[in-house]
């Protein structure tokens, strides 16, 4: 070592050195050099010292002698750097004894990012601890930012993939929380018109919350002037306690509020903010922010979507079922719940005369066209009933309708006319399932005809009679068609759960839609019963 100890001022901000030395006055000296520079020094006189050491605390950077009187400082070396706690820490060792190129080559080789020979100039030591620091923080940085970028990926694809508003926002606030290392506050306004809040912390599955309703209005009116869509801004915890009482607020939170447009109702995101944010942390929750933002201004565009196409359905289907003395008649229709549009299912129950009409059809597709031609064979199969009642000629109107005004477009559907106290019954069928005589032996009647819309058809008209207490069931292919499933399958599993009818039609109509799960397309079910 030379007496010179002129350190130039250290132009990165200082760390804390770990310095292993078995001889005192050379921990002495490189400590002095270090503490002059603005670092913090940690002291060890062994390898296993230093190695407990690197364990407690946060170390920087360790200056470590080859020569140690437990184990070489190579070993110590390997050991630092096969830790994945201590692999990314800087390790620069000095020795006066080991100086050949066969050393340095094997201490630079075993994990030494850097190798001194004493005597070490005080200049060139500062230096290379500066360069070793300047290097690793910015590996560092590029390491964590890189990983804070993959999980923002996560994060934001997490979001996309949620289903519910209460989903979209517990995964923003888990994300955010374990992407800053930070407790993380969420507040959205719901399509309801009330404000839900979720709370995590890092690590931890996030907690709901309800809030006032106008709290997101209040918070708008802290955020600074200007008509970003992305605002940033702290809100102490005077003002949180204000906004929300009761909640547990320490300290200071940074957040961020962000709306997709200016007639929406903005998000919140936030996350404490002691210590401050820097700039990278600022803009990752700006960005997770507006992807929340983009998923429930996506969510509240289906769910309205969904609610007005439900309207409109449930519009174009009868508002009621007729009571008809000796015939008991259970419906249900139930929407596809990943689509939010209209489809064509449709199912009728008229009382002609003495007699009653049960129908179900099912127009191809699901658009605002499929439900207006779906409302235009209700209709028109109504009309064609009011001269006379025949089933044939109704089916060939409808057909002839079809091809004519909307030659692109097939339709199916199955008319039975019954007299519930006779039980004699007429089944046309175009083209739809068959219907299904339930009971002990279930069984599908198999008349059936070209569907509607395609060719010229001559419909036939088969006669059946249904006992005292017989049940008929009638349904779309929405209930039984599935992608990874044969229709006929699914058919008998239908055909099967058909074979015990519930005393009470409603029970037996809500097992046979449970049995078969979510739906991917739209179902109608019509469940008529003679009386015994």
């Amino acid at each position: 070592m030379t007496r010179q100890e002129t350190v130039p001022v250290a132009d990165i901000q200082p760390g804390t050195v770990l310095v292993v030395d078995d001889t005192p006055t050379k921990r002495y000296i490189l400590a002095r050099w270090l503490r002059r520079a603005g670092h913090g020094v940690v002291e060890a006189s062994s390898g296993e010292e230093a190695l407990r050491k690197l364990a407690g605390r946060q170390i920087d950077l360790v200056v470590l002698d080859v020569r140690l009187p437990d184990m070489s400082g190579f070993e110590v070396c390997e050991r630092i750097k096969a830790d994945p706690a201590t692999a990314s820490i800087p390790v620069v060792q000095v020795s006066a004894n080991a100086i050949t190129v066969a050393d340095r080559a094997e201490g630079l080789e075993r994990g030494a990012d850097a190798y001194l020979i004493e005597p070490i100039e005080p200049a060139e030591f500062a230096a290379t601890v500066r360069a070793m620091l300047r290097y690793y923080r910015a590996r560092w940085q590029a390491e964590l930012m890189a990983g804070r970028l993959a999980r923002l990926a996560g994060v934001t694809l997490s979001m996309n993939e949620a289903e519910t508003f209460d989903q979209v926002l517990a995964v923003a606030a888990e994300g955010t929380a374990d992407l800053l290392g930070r407790f993380c506050d969420t507040l959205a306004l719901l399509p309801e018109g009330w404000t839900r809040r979720f709370c995590a912390r890092p690590g931890e599955q996030a907690t709901s919350h309800t809030a006032g309703p106008d709290v997101l209005d209040r918070l708008s009116r802290m955020a600074p002037e200007g008509a970003a869509q992305a605002q940033v801004f702290t809100v102490e915890a005077a003002g949180w306690h204000a906004l929300l009482p009761g909640v547990n607020a320490e300290g200071p939170s940074t957040g961020v509020l962000c709306r997709t447009r200016k007639s929406r109702s903005p998000i919140y995101l936030g996350v404490a903010s002691g210590p401050p944010l820097d700039a990278d942390e600022v803009n990752l929750l700006r960005q997770v922010g507006q992807q929340l933002a983009l998923a429930v201004d996506a969510l509240r565009a289906y769910t309205e979507e969904h609610a007005i196409a439900l309207t409109l359905q449930r519009s174009l289907l009868p508002a009621g079922i007729p009571r008809v003395p000796g015939l008991q008649v259970a419906v249900r229709y139930q929407p596809a719940v990943d689509n939010v549009e209209v489809g064509g299912d449709f199912y009728e129950v008229l009382p002609i005369d003495h007699r009653v009409l049960v129908a179900i059809g099912d127009v191809e597709g699901h658009s605002l066209h499929a439900a207006t031609v779906m409302a235009e064979i209700r209709h028109a199969m109504r009309a064609t009933l009011i001269a006379q009642v025949d089933l044939r000629a109704s089916l060939d109107l409808l057909n002839r309708m079809m091809r004519r005004y909307h030659p692109r477009v097939t339709a199916t559907v199955c008319m039975v006319l019954i007299d519930p106290v006779t039980g004699e019954a007429e089944v046309a069928n175009a083209g739809h399932l068959p219907p299904l005589l339930a009971g002990p032996g279930a069984a599908y009647h198999g008349l059936g005809n070209l569907l509607l819309g395609v060719l010229p058809e001559r419909y036939e008209v088969d006669r059946l009679k249904l006992p005292p207490g017989g049940t008929m069931v009638l349904f779309t292919d929405g209930l039984v068609e599935d992608r990874d499933t044969p229709l006929d399958d699914s058919l008998e599993v239908a055909r099967r759960l058909a074979e015990t009818v519930e005393d009470d039609l409603e029970q037996f109509a809500e097992r046979m839609l449970g049995a078969f799960g979510v739906r991917e397309d739209d179902v109608a079910l019509v469940v008529l019963r003679r009386d015994p």
